[in-house]
């Protein structure tokens, strides 16, 4: 039974690998025959899918839709610009903007919010896009392991280890991953003032964003409340975090269909939630609870044990830099997802806590993506905005200015990481 699983495993990675398009379906349907062949009971295909991550999710997307249609991302974009002197410190500012709102709100989202604002001062500008588009991109890439609600990674981790949202900011008593993936935020802006040194135009800022509906805005703010402060309650059930989310974009949706009387609320909002992300998470807990089952992740952690020499620190180091790696070609879902019960393992063996390696993993897989213009969700958004404005990008133009950036913020990740958790 190991054997069939290990090749259902390695044939669905094979085609989420060549298929991307479909990769929801791939997902489904390898779960479904991983129950049907027998390898994971059908009594456990339940039990196996993390439901508060699915929830939040499902909350949170529905939540951010409510405020991007607000409009008050566009303000925020614009009072930015209207506070700087030239195009190179907008542009700097836009990344650093779309870092920090990228933190609180999905990585697409965040390029979709800020990516029209900065192709419109290039317009105006007369200059190229391109870049200024890639800077927002990979910022708001690098800022989503900041936080427990910042990218679908953070929420896998934070549901296969039993973190909340508080944990993400201080953990057992020392800083938490926001204040590295900070610390890595910043060498990355020393690597923006250099790539942007001759972007020296003056800019102006004609007219600024008009705010439609200030009540997303407090829903946002609400939801990040509510889960700082169920961060400390004890003994909560597992599925808190989860209807909080849900239970405040059912307030915004009856704000929106009885006071404000739009009756377009349900398809403009809960029809623009990633659905296909969400079917996606629920077949892969299905298959990881499968290869589990069988005793695959067991037989990968031994891998790494035997490559690493039982070595904290090179084990460590292989997990970060071959995250890195992967990231960079393929979705970092699937492979966080499979990877996360692998570090557990891998703990396990050596008898330490896992945490370490969860956090070198999230760092890796996350940053990792920046590499390549493939790597993550947010640079196919951008680039997918640059050909519709006309500009075809080359993967090497795009990695003139993501390889730097990649590299500076995993480095200092994996340095502070190692430092502060060992």
């Amino acid at each position: 039974m190991k054997t069939i699983a290990l090749i259902l495993f390695a044939a669905t990675y094979i085609l989420l690998l060549a298929y991307p398009k479909y990769r929801t379906y791939i997902s489904l349907v390898s779960a479904a025959l991983f129950v049907i062949i027998g390898i994971l009971p059908f009594n456990k295909v339940l039990y196996s899918i993390d439901w508060n991550v699915v929830l939040m999710i499902t909350g949170t997307m529905g939540i951010v839709n409510l405020f991007i249609e607000s409009k008050m991302p566009a303000l925020l974009a614009d009072v930015i610009i209207d506070k700087v002197s030239s195009i190179k410190w907008a542009i700097i500012s836009l990344a650093v903007f779309a870092g920090i709102v990228s933190a609180f709100i999905d990585n697409v989202a965040t390029v979709l919010i800020v990516a029209p604002v900065a192709i419109n001062i290039a317009k105006k500008l007369d200059i190229s896009p391109v870049y200024i588009i890639i800077s927002i991109a990979i910022s708001s890439n690098l800022q989503g392991a900041a936080t427990l609600v910042g990218d679908t990674t953070s929420l896998l981790l934070g549901g296969f280890a039993k973190m909340d949202f508080m944990d993400f900011f201080f953990f057992k008593g020392r800083p938490g991953l926001f204040w590295i993936v900070e610390f890595g935020a910043i060498a990355t802006i020393i690597i923006l003032i250099i790539f942007f040194r001759s972007y020296n135009q003056p800019i102006h800022l004609e007219e600024k964003q008009e705010v439609e509906d200030y009540f997303p805005t407090y829903l946002l703010i609400s939801m990040v409340l509510l889960l700082i402060f169920a961060s400390f309650i004890p003994n909560k059930p597992s599925i808190t975090n989860g209807l909080i989310c849900t239970t405040l974009l059912i307030v915004g949706l009856i704000k929106e269909l009885i006071i404000n009387k739009n009756k377009h609320a349900i398809n403009n909002t809960l029809l623009q939630i990633d659905y296909e992300t969400i079917l996606l998470l629920m077949g892969l807990f299905v298959i990881i609870a499968g290869i589990t089952e069988a005793g695959v992740i067991n037989d990968i952690s031994k891998i790494f044990l035997k490559v690493g020499g039982n070595n904290l620190f090179l084990i460590y180091t292989l997990i970060v830099w071959f995250s890195v790696i992967v990231s960079a070609f393929i979705d970092n879902i699937p492979y966080t997802a499979t990877m996360l019960p692998v570090a557990s393992m891998i703990a396990k063996s050596m008898n330490i806590e896992p945490y370490i390696l969860y956090f070198g993993l999230l760092i890796g897989a996350t940053l990792g993506g920046n590499l390549t213009p493939i790597g993550a969700s947010a640079n196919i958004t951008g680039l997918g905005l640059l050909k519709r404005e006309g500009y075809e990008v080359k993967a090497r133009d795009f990695m003139k200015l993501s390889v730097p950036f990649t590299i500076t913020a995993v480095v200092v990740g994996f340095i502070l990481t190692w430092v502060t958790f060992t």
